[in-house]
């Protein structure tokens, strides 16, 4: 990452445990989209409703070149299944922004009338055997 990690406890207390599993998680995005410019985590507790237990939000903000991917995972009372819920989205957007990158992904265009149309960014021949 270009820019360090950013991460924001908002209504909990601080805990050195939940920040370091943010930042082993956020390293290992690294390791699906390596470009990765900035990232900031937010973990808080929402508004003042009264619930059986605490439940937590998360939210991830990643910069990548030329964009900027957001994932939010609402309401789950463990702040480590929030957690991994969050990060094991932002990993599949991550690599869904590369595959569109490198061409990969289909790209959906659209007739007058409405009907889709797929198309490859690339034609490949296909070898029957």
């Amino acid at each position: 990452m270009q820019r360090p990690l950013q991460i924001t406890l908002r209504d909990i207390s601080h805990s050195m445990a939940v920040e370091s599993i943010i930042r082993d998680k956020a390293k290992k995005l690294e390791m699906h989209y390596p470009r990765i410019q900035g990232c900031k985590v937010v973990v808080g507790i929402p508004g003042k409703h009264k619930h059986q237990g605490k439940e937590f939000n998360v939210r991830i903000d990643l910069t990548v070149p030329g964009s900027e991917i957001v994932v939010t995972r609402d309401r789950h009372e463990d702040v480590y299944v929030a957690l991994r819920d969050a990060f094991d989205a932002a990993r599949r957007r991550l690599e869904d922004y590369g595959r569109r990158q490198r061409g990969e992904i289909k790209a959906r265009t659209e007739l007058a009338n409405g009907e889709p149309i797929w198309e490859f960014a690339e034609e490949e021949e296909m070898a029957f055997v």
